[in-house]
């Protein structure tokens, strides 16, 4: 009978460590790893020299990762002079990875709509062409829907002087830019950007 009683409390011991052991590891103990990337979505955005464009939205709480390229043209595998010749139809752009728990598709073209100026048509600030137009690149059916939501919004609050001239099409495929554009304006600190963020919001 001692035996017996010896061998149950051994076994309820057993029982008890391992239990604070599982409690202790956590998630990993459960296969959740608790390192694991957030689930991103894309967006793809044009709004004039993509130098600043993706240096303004790398620092955009939410964003997880930018890489600037051409968007929106008929040529395949563009280079910078062709794109810079207007004659391939694209547009200079920034494909932005963000993860939607922090920041929101809607909040993030809310943005975009304040940090260029989307009324001058394929124009920002000294910089002229079809390539320096402002345009929405939806990936998807909500996106559209989002995008239709906020330009309207934008419009009819008046903040700009005159109508959005931001085009709005599917987005087709992206070619990243020449490895030297990557993260220009770290590699060039001080080096030409037009975007600021206005001081109205919609």
């Amino acid at each position: 009978m001692s035996y017996l009683k010896t061998v149950s409390k051994v076994s309820l011991v057993s029982v008890i460590l391992t239990s604070l052991i599982v409690w202790a590891a956590g998630p990993a103990s459960q296969g959740v790893k608790s390192d694991e990337k957030p689930k991103t979505q894309t967006a793809v955005l044009a709004a004039g020299c993509f130098w600043g464009v993706e240096e303004f939205f790398r620092k955009t709480p939410g964003i997880v990762s930018t890489q600037v390229g051409y968007a929106g043209g008929t040529k395949e595998n563009p280079t910078y002079p062709q794109v810079g010749s207007g004659s391939t139809g694209h547009a200079e752009s920034v494909k932005i990875e963000y993860d939607p728990s922090k920041i929101s598709y809607e909040d993030l073209l809310k943005l975009f709509f304040r940090m260029h100026d989307p009324t001058t048509l394929n124009r920002q600030g000294n910089d002229v062409g079809t390539q320096y137009r402002s345009e929405i690149f939806y990936t998807s059916e909500d996106q559209k829907k989002t995008a239709e939501k906020v330009m309207k919004l934008v419009n009819d609050s008046k903040k700009w002087n005159a109508p959005v001239t931001t085009k709005l099409e599917a987005a087709g495929t992206f070619y990243p830019a020449e490895e030297y554009h990557q993260k220009y304006l770290i590699k060039n600190p001080g080096g030409y950007d037009n975007h600021f963020l206005r001081k109205f919001t919609f």
